[in-house]
């Protein structure tokens, strides 16, 4: 007999790998389906069908502009150990987070993923204080057998917040300036110390961080957002 699909998974990650349904849209964002976590992310998957599917980054600054950034677990089946921004994840095929008016779906799923990962209590983010910045639209494989098809929502958000890491999400967490960023980057460039960045956040990195950093520490964030483009990216 073969292996199961799910062998050496996680159990919590092949939990949520069978359980959750990703909002499946078109290169338009609009929505065509719905499937599990699990197709979505199988590489195969996203190079032979449409397996498109809508998600969010949230970048969450303290009073001080600094960016909270997390180490994905171990455990995780998709681009395990690398550092990426606050929380990145995926509004599911649910009522309260399919609602489009205002990012009202999105902004849903932020807080609950907030939660869930990072231990971050709703009321310490609520959700009109996410500013949904812009879309973008990337693909990226993992390791062979796994990869992301992303239409990816920005939202930032400026909060001084408590943070308890769920272990089964995050490895480690941080907060960085701009410095330490750009340090960051050095390193992950150099291959230094094994640090490696998630392919979404070095997207949004080399595009747009910087220059809305600016709007964060000035309070302008709504002169940043264009969520009329879905930039495609590469």
């Amino acid at each position: 007999m073969g292996d199961a699909p799910d062998a050496g998974m996680d159990a919590v990650q092949r939990r949520l790998m069978f359980e959750d349904e990703c909002i499946l849209v078109d290169e338009n964002d609009r929505v065509v389906g719905h499937d599990t976590k699990y197709n979505c992310h199988l590489w195969e998957k996203v190079e032979s069908g449409n397996m498109l599917h809508r998600a969010f980054s949230v970048f969450l600054f303290n009073s001080k502009y600094e960016l909270l950034l997390q180490q994905r677990s171990a455990t995780k089946v998709t681009f395990p150990l690398v550092w990426t921004n606050t929380c990145c994840s995926h509004p599911l095929f649910r009522d309260s987070e399919l609602i489009e008016e205002n990012v009202l779906g999105v902004r849903n799923a932020a807080q609950r993923k907030l939660l869930d990962e990072l231990g971050i209590p709703a009321e310490d983010v609520p959700v009109d204080q996410f500013f949904p910045l812009g879309r973008i639209l990337y693909k990226a494989p993992s390791d062979g057998k796994w990869g992301e098809h992303e239409l990816d929502y920005l939202l930032f958000i400026v909060r001084d917040v408590n943070v308890n890491p769920n272990p089964d999400e995050a490895a480690d967490v941080k907060y960085v300036n701009r410095d330490q960023l750009r340090e960051l980057l050095r390193k992950a460039d150099a291959g230094e110390e094994g640090l490696k960045l998630s392919p979404w956040f070095r997207l949004v990195v080399d595009n747009f961080l910087f220059k809305w950093w600016d709007h964060v520490e000035k309070g302008t964030l709504n002169e940043a957002a264009d969520m009329k483009t879905i930039h495609k990216l590469t």
